[in-house]
């Protein structure tokens, strides 16, 4: 069958589905392609969510991956406000949630997400709970902001991972008053570890954010439907005109589970089950960004990637193993973050337990530094803060497997590039 006789169905209008349409006519496939995005906005990156364009200082339209026009000028059927209802694998056929019409695939592509998960207490209903995940969201969230600083509103944020954070940044920006409540020690323990994880709680306190360690949020009251406080499980109270929800998020998996796909174990992160090329279970479906679980040959095991480099790198990585070129996805997971004056890059994968020294190279006091997670001298993970032009050089050293010396790795004036093998 030749390529214009073929027609690959994306279901997912995030990054990692728009890059794959992108990939796909810029490899040359001349077949119908079909975006099918569940929002009525054009796809978009989701960074700026919670960091320039919440902060005011990105405008709307530089959050889109494509201008509007892109999409029929690449002969990109694009579906905005559609939804999938089921995928019939038998068939080949996917079907629309709304008219319930369907399309024939010969290959498709899940690109489903993942969605933010939501506190399971008394008082979710009332208005002033929030969570971050679409643009939408973001809109909303910045004019509460804004409305926050300006009447010494308090803002109460259940969690302290990078969304959290960032929306504690962001919300001293306005002004708001803030209190983080956080299950674990400190901010990004099941990331950082303690010794990181203080700094940025560190970064925080200096800004005026509040901490409430070791407690989970129980309920939220409040007064004609509005939001009055926060109670943790040791009994405190915080007093609350808004509520943020940042306790991570959830694969969308409930397409891929209603079709048969196998699933990765929700222990582990759950996802779609996806081999190195990013093939699920069924050879004609894959699956890319942040519902995808894939086996990585770096790290020996596998890996569910939420961050905005997987959906990048991932969308066309798909794409191209749908048109059966060659090649396994192996990406160094990468991510960023930038809160007040500090910025961050970390490359790598080292999870609690899997390292057993923390190299600094730098001033960590000043806050301009990389931290390399260490096995047996062997970087897992590198982490500059508010050093620059060093990613290449960290994932080097974490592809190349070997031990380094670390002395020579805390070492400022030995240059990185010298320690890769």
């Amino acid at each position: 069958m030749v390529d214009a006789d073929q027609t690959f169905v994306i279901v997912g209008g995030g990054l990692a589905g728009a890059k794959a349409a992108e990939t796909l006519r810029a490899e040359g496939f001349t077949g119908r392609v079909i975006l099918i995005c569940d929002e009525r906005d054009h796809p978009y990156e989701r960074p700026p969510l919670s960091k320039g364009y919440l902060l005011g200082s990105a405008e709307r339209d530089s959050v889109f991956v494509h201008e509007p026009a892109w999409y029929a000028q690449h002969d990109v059927e694009l579906h905005l406000g559609a939804t999938v209802a089921a995928v019939d694998r038998a068939a080949k056929t996917v079907r629309f949630g709304e008219d319930g019409t369907t399309v024939r695939y010969d290959k498709l592509l899940l690109a489903t997400g993942a969605e933010p998960r939501r506190l399971d207490i008394p008082g979710t209903d009332l208005v002033g709970v929030h969570h971050l995940r679409r643009l939408a969201h973001s809109e909303r969230l910045k004019g509460v902001l804004t409305s926050l600083g300006r009447d010494n509103g308090h803002l109460v944020i259940a969690g302290a991972g990078w969304i959290g954070l960032e929306i504690a940044a962001a919300a001293r920006h306005y002004g708001a008053e803030v209190t983080v409540v956080h299950r674990g020690p400190t901010p990004l323990h099941s990331v950082l570890g303690p010794e990181l994880g203080q700094l940025f709680a560190e970064l925080h306190r200096e800004h005026g954010v509040r901490f409430h360690f070791g407690a989970t949020l129980t309920e939220i009251t409040g007064q004609d439907g509005m939001v009055l406080a926060a109670r943790t499980d040791d009994g405190e109270e915080h007093p609350a005109h808004a509520v943020l929800a940042a306790i991570g998020a959830a694969p969308r998996t409930a397409l891929a589970e209603a079709a048969g796909l196998e699933l990765a174990d929700p222990a582990s992160g759950g996802g779609v089950l996806v081999d190195e090329r990013l093939r699920t279970s069924d050879p004609d479906i894959y699956a890319a960004g942040d519902v995808a679980s894939f086996p990585h040959a770096l790290f020996s095991t596998r890996l569910r990637v939420e961050h905005w480099a997987n959906a990048l790198n991932g969308g066309p990585a798909a794409a191209r193993a749908m048109l059966g070129r060659d090649g396994i996805y192996d990406r160094v997971p990468y991510f960023f973050t930038d809160q007040y004056d500090l910025g961050m890059e970390y490359s790598g994968w080292a999870p609690p337990g899997s390292y057993d020294q923390v190299v600094i190279r730098g001033d960590a006091g000043k806050r301009e530094f990389i931290a390399f997670w260490v096995r047996e001298g062997r970087v897992l993970a590198g982490m500059n803060v508010n050093v620059w032009d060093v990613t290449d050089p960290i994932q080097a050293l974490i592809r190349s497997r070997e031990a380094v010396d670390t002395e020579a790795l805390a070492d400022p004036h030995v240059p990185l590039e010298s320690l890769v093998a």
